[in-house]
């Protein structure tokens, strides 16, 4: 009776024993943050916050950000599912590369379940249809009278997933045909929208905020079908001319496959402590950034689901696969 009281006293602990044991990982050489996208792109500018308070929640650990843009984020992908699961290489990414790209591309070398481990939501990345300071259009309702009156004539930028699907979207919903400019990265593709060398595009509101402040470039709606919080005065999209319009763009982070489960909880600790703090939460804010996290579980179960959602999206712009 004793041993068997021990024993069950013992399996009871068991529970609260686990986050203490799982809070003793720490990083033994530099966290290698690896991002799909260029410097300057919203994700990048996230990125680098979240190495700042990850390095403090994991007592002072270096954490370089590694920008390895290209093929639509997959070379970015495929190096981190192919890096040691061992917590010293983490995936800062998008839609993008798990959820749009499945649907947008004919070969991928990873796999955006299979081959990653889920770490923590870190938030959204509101989107928004910009223009050029040259632009004779002042809403989004005339920019899209006139794509119509010169069918097949205007043209749409893209840097991300998120803006190929959005563009597209927007030319079907409005009835018209547009020409995609795609881009390696989103601040090239936004220093020609400024020049008036392409008609428009979709950013996020990371990206474009400083262009958007300085005046060289015109919002003419956010792309969710909400008002986004981070710019409560900007008209949507589907109020303003697309009822219906809402596209998402958002950021999670993830470790290779096999990463050992304490390792993530350590990993999502040091990235969900942060984030429920106001201040760090204001500084997401403050660069056009929607924070908020949340379980490994979780993520994982969004990123099932949101491939589901952005094949149906991909499908419905009439998008072929690359």
């Amino acid at each position: 009776m004793m041993r068997r009281r021990s024993l069950l006293g013992a399996a009871l602990a068991l529970p609260a024993i686990r986050p203490a044991f799982a809070q003793a990982w720490r990083p033994t050489r530099p966290i290698t943050m690896v991002v799909p996208f260029a410097a300057g792109s919203g994700t990048d500018a996230g990125a680098r916050i979240l190495a700042q308070v990850m390095s403090e929640a994991l007592g002072g650990a270096a954490i370089v950000v590694d920008n390895r843009a290209g093929a639509n984020g997959s070379i970015a992908a495929g190096f981190v599912a192919r890096a040691e699961p061992d917590g010293h290489t983490i995936f800062v990414t998008t839609n993008t590369t798990h959820s749009a790209n499945p649907a947008l591309l004919k070969h991928l070398d990873y796999d955006p379940v299979a081959d990653f481990a889920p770490v923590a939501r870190v938030g959204n990345l509101p989107f928004m249809l910009v223009v050029g300071e040259g632009s004779p259009a002042r809403d989004a309702r005339s920019f899209l009278d006139m794509a119509r009156k010169r069918r097949g004539e205007m043209s749409y930028a893209s840097g991300n997933s998120t803006g190929i699907v959005a563009g597209a979207t927007m030319a079907r919903m409005a009835g018209t045909e547009m020409l995609h400019v795609p881009y390696r990265s989103t601040p090239p593709a936004i220093t020609d929208v400024i020049a008036g060398r392409v008609d428009c595009m979709f950013v996020d509101i990371a990206a474009g905020l400083g262009n958007l402040r300085a005046g060289k470039l015109r919002n003419l709606g956010v792309s969710t079908k909400e008002r986004s919080r981070l710019m409560p005065d900007a008209p949507t999209l589907a109020e303003a001319a697309l009822p219906g319009f809402d596209i998402t763009s958002w950021n999670g982070v993830f470790a290779p496959a096999r990463t050992p489960a304490p390792v993530i909880e350590a990993l999502n600790a040091a990235i969900r402590g942060p984030i429920e703090r106001p201040e760090v939460k204001q500084r997401f804010a403050d660069i056009g950034f929607d924070a908020f996290s949340g379980t490994p579980g979780e993520l994982g179960d969004f990123v099932k689901q949101q491939i589901v959602v952005w094949r149906e999206m991909v499908e419905a712009a009439g998008i072929p696969k690359e």
